[in-house]
């Protein structure tokens, strides 16, 4: 099976209709996890955990799916 990596974080948003956090410093990093189905359970476990805080939101972000950023040319 391919590894997969998935990163869980989160933290209190400015707007709940947006995604960007009120305080980049205190962001939650959960952890990375090897395929979707374990990443799912970290992030459903933290998402309910903060039920009772609707400024609070967490994300997956799917590792799996970035690339490196190209390199510049040999002399320019």
């Amino acid at each position: 099976m391919a590894q997969l990596l998935h990163l869980v974080f989160g933290g209190e948003l400015t707007d709940t209709r947006g995604t960007e956090f009120r305080d980049v410093d205190a962001i939650d990093i959960v952890g990375i996890f090897p395929n979707y189905a374990t990443a799912y359970a970290a992030w459903k476990a933290k998402a309910q955990g903060t039920v009772d805080n609707a400024q609070v939101r967490y994300f997956i972000a799917h590792l799996h799916r970035l690339h490196d950023e190209p390199k510049p040319a040999p002399g320019g």
